[in-house]
């Protein structure tokens, strides 16, 4: 991804992309018409969303014929849940270390 690509936690940020996230997950897999026609939203305005969660490597694409199949790119979301259990693992030691850092200290000192 470069920088000028949406991460995955802003393409998530959206609720349109957030529900064609959930519809590819209950069907593995759907061509781009398909998901267009579980929305009020028009086709193109589904192809950026599409394009965003592409950029963010949440989804793939296969290209059949002149539809474009979509499906879950596990990948990134294992990206995702790595940083998540990375970040969570950060502060967990910072609050640890402010917990000794505070017993440590003398109460006279407070």
């Amino acid at each position: 991804m470069t920088s000028s690509d949406p991460d995955s936690f802003t393409a998530l940020s959206d609720p349109t992309r957030r529900r064609i996230l959930e519809h590819l997950a209950q069907t593995a897999h759907m061509p781009a018409s398909d998901i267009a026609a579980q929305f009020t939203l028009s086709k193109p305005a589904i192809s950026q969303h599409l394009k965003i969660l592409k950029a963010a490597q949440l989804v793939s694409v296969e290209v059949r014929g002149q539809q474009r199949i979509y499906r879950l790119n596990q990948a990134g979301f294992d990206d995702m849940s790595e940083w998540i259990t990375r970040t969570r693992r950060h502060w967990a030691q910072a609050l640890d270390n402010l917990e000794t850092l505070l017993t440590e200290t003398p109460d006279d000192d407070r």
